[in-house]
């Protein structure tokens, strides 16, 4: 029943943080939206700080088990085609799924203000996708499915066009098709250019 308890309070401040920013957010209201008082709140979390860190360390773990990760590695696809899939199964995920989404919002607001929630926006939105691709990369070189080339580099080139499309669909919902429809063209497009034709 408290695990219960803890979630929700978790969940329902996820969704406000993600409308209101940190400092928009207060205790008594949270509170009212689960139906508790102030004090059943810090039965659990001594503090606002303390719900936003359990939240952040709750998000990186469903992140990194949905997602991927430069440490929860996916494998390295065994065909063009593979990464083409692999790649709009990851996207689709992380414009559709709410918790990611309103992860994001969350880390957009407040990188600005706190130190831990800058450097998870810049391992989400940069390097993290960098690396991880990186490693996919020099996996599909290995099995000489892709030219050789800097790994790195291409991840940088690969990622970032995608960020820039994921990012999109947050500000503007109405067009995630459109946006989701150019990443797959992208994609396609890195494959034809990468990509070793005899291997796909």
């Amino acid at each position: 029943m408290a695990n219960d308890t803890k979630e929700r309070i978790l969940t329902a401040a996820l969704e406000m943080f993600s409308q209101k920013g940190y400092a928009g957010t207060n205790i008594r209201e949270l509170s009212a939206s689960l139906g508790l008082v102030k004090s059943g709140v810090y039965k659990h979390y001594e503090s606002k700080e303390g719900i936003w860190n359990a939240l952040l360390d709750q998000m990186i773990a469903y992140y990194g088990a949905r997602f991927g990760s430069a440490e929860q590695l996916p494998p390295a696809p065994d065909s063009l085609e593979g990464l083409v899939d692999m790649t709009m199964r990851m996207v689709n995920f992380t414009v559709h799924d709410e918790k990611i989404v309103m992860t994001r919002k969350v880390l957009a607001l407040e990188q600005f203000r706190d130190a831990r929630a800058r450097e998870l926006a810049t391992k989400h939105f940069l390097t993290g996708l960098t690396d991880m691709f990186a490693r996919i990369f020099k996996g599909m070189m290995e099995k000489e499915l892709l030219r050789q080339d800097d790994p790195e580099m291409l991840a940088f080139a690969y990622t970032a066009p995608i960020s820039a499309l994921i990012h999109l669909c947050d500000r503007e919902p109405k067009r995630t098709e459109e946006a989701l429809a150019q990443v797959e063209a992208f994609s396609r497009h890195f494959i034809k250019t990468y990509g070793i034709r005899n291997k796909g």
